[in-house]
C-alpha cells in the first residue's frame, strides 16, 4: 500500500484473528496489506510477549529515542567546537602580549 504506520488497534485486531485461526495470506489479502507485514507484526508481539529473544517495542522506542538524541547533541557539539575555533581566529590568546622577561 505504500504507507507507513497502521494504528496499534488495528495491529491488534489482525493478530487476534491470526491467533484465532485466520490464515494470514486470507487477511493480508482482504485488508489489502502485505503478508510480510502481518509477519513482522506477529514476530514483534511474540517479543514482547517474552516467547522470542529480541527488543521488545519499549525497548526499540527508547533506542530511537537515544539515537536521535546523540544526534542532536553532536550537532550542538560540532556547532560549539566551531563558534571556539571562530573565537581562537579573532582574539588574540590571553596574556599573548606581554613582554618576555
Amino acid at each position: 500500500m505504500g504507507r507507513r504506520g497502521y494504528p496499534p488497534e488495528f495491529r491488534r485486531k489482525v493478530l487476534d484473528l491470526v491467533e484465532a485461526g485466520r490464515k494470514v495470506t486470507e487477511l493480508a489479502h482482504d485488508l489489502e496489506i502485505s503478508t510480510q507485514t502481518i509477519y513482522i507484526w506477529r514476530r514483534q508481539d511474540r517479543i514482547d510477549r517474552g516467547l522470542e529473544p529480541g527488543l521488545t517495542s519499549g525497548e526499540k522506542a527508547e533506542l530511537v529515542a537515544a539515537k536521535r538524541r546523540i544526534a542532536e547533541l553532536e550537532t550542538e557539539l560540532q556547532a560549539t567546537r566551531q563558534a571556539i575555533e571562530l573565537v581562537r581566529e579573532t582574539a588574540p590568546p590571553k596574556g599573548g602580549s606581554k613582554p618576555s622577561r
